[in-house]
């Protein structure tokens, strides 16, 4: 668990790059966020007590000191548009944005899964089709995936709800869009782990003693399983980054909705908050990945 230990530990300044650079790049947006919450129709006087009152008019090191010194004491800010504290305002939308990534990553998981196998079946034509396939899949976006879903089963059947979050039947194409391209990763991950193992000596083995190309396929499965399970957590915080584009999409109200929201309304705190939690999640999905891996391979452990 040496590596595991040494990546938590290299955690620590990859933090502190990461809430320096949140910090900047939201200062960087364009517009005004006191303009963006009194209209343009304000005086001049309204508008600089509004800047005050925010800490806007302070110096950007003192904003930034301000901004660490409040994280550490567990203080994430206050929305400029609701007043209500971001934290409050994260976990209102999480469960929103666990649902649908826990989709995606089920979909991601059994697709991938079924097509990686397949792919890896030795016939020339399925080896070909899940090639072409999933890299049609990876090329296409998910903004262009979710618009084409709803125009094909919501609109066209008319058996799926097109947008919002009202049963377990309207979070299936948010997850298909989400986890569509995770799959296509997997499933050609899985086929070139698949690939390797079959050619290896304790396959013929197997299959020399009579157990069987089934019983042989599962031992190659179960050792190809490593780089695969490796690729899901890695992903993990790529699939939260793209729930940004897709909840826009479908309307869903979870923390991508939540973001986008906040970019409209030039809301600092809570798009520093949104773009926080998604590093920290993605950091900590790397970390996971790294701790499965020592798990599951003794060689990782040292």
């Amino acid at each position: 668990m040496n590596a595991v230990l040494r990546r938590l530990i290299g955690m620590v300044p990859t933090l502190v790059l990461v809430i320096g650079l949140v910090f900047l790049l939201i200062h960087m947006v364009p517009g005004d966020p006191v303009v963006a919450l009194l209209g343009d129709r304000a005086s001049p006087a309204d508008y600089e007590a509004l800047r005050r009152a925010l800490g806007l008019d302070l110096p950007l090191y003192q904003q930034f000191m301000n901004f660490a010194g409040g994280l550490l004491q567990g203080d994430w800010g206050t929305s400029m548009v609701t007043q209500k504290p971001v934290l409050s305002m994260l976990y209102e939308r999480l469960p929103a944005t666990g649902q649908l990534t826990a989709g995606a990553i089920g979909i991601a998981v059994v697709l991938g899964t079924a097509l990686g196998v397949l792919g890896s079946s030795g016939r020339q034509s399925a080896q070909v089709g899940v090639d072409y396939l999933t890299l049609a899949v990876m090329a296409t976006p998910s903004f262009v995936i979710g618009p084409l879903l709803i125009a094909g089963i919501a609109v066209g059947l008319g058996v799926l709800p097109v947008s919002g979050r009202h049963g377990w039947e309207s979070v299936i194409l948010p997850s298909l869009t989400l986890g569509l391209g995770l799959a296509a990763v997997v499933a050609r991950m899985l086929t070139a782990s698949l690939n390797e193992e079959t050619h290896k000596e304790y396959v013929r083995t197997v299959i020399a003693k009579g157990g069987g190309q089934g019983r042989a396929l599962w031992h190659a499965v179960r050792n190809a399983l490593l780089p695969t399970v490796q690729i899901v957590f890695l992903q993990l915080g790529m699939v939260l980054t793209g729930a940004v584009l897709t909840e826009a999409v479908f309307g869903w109200p979870g923390l991508g909705n939540l973001l986008v929201e906040a970019l409209h309304q030039r809301d600092y705190p809570v798009i520093q908050g949104c773009l926080l939690f998604i590093s920290l999640v993605y950091m900590v999905c790397v970390l996971l990945a790294d701790v499965v891996s020592a798990m599951l391979d003794p060689r990782v452990r040292g």
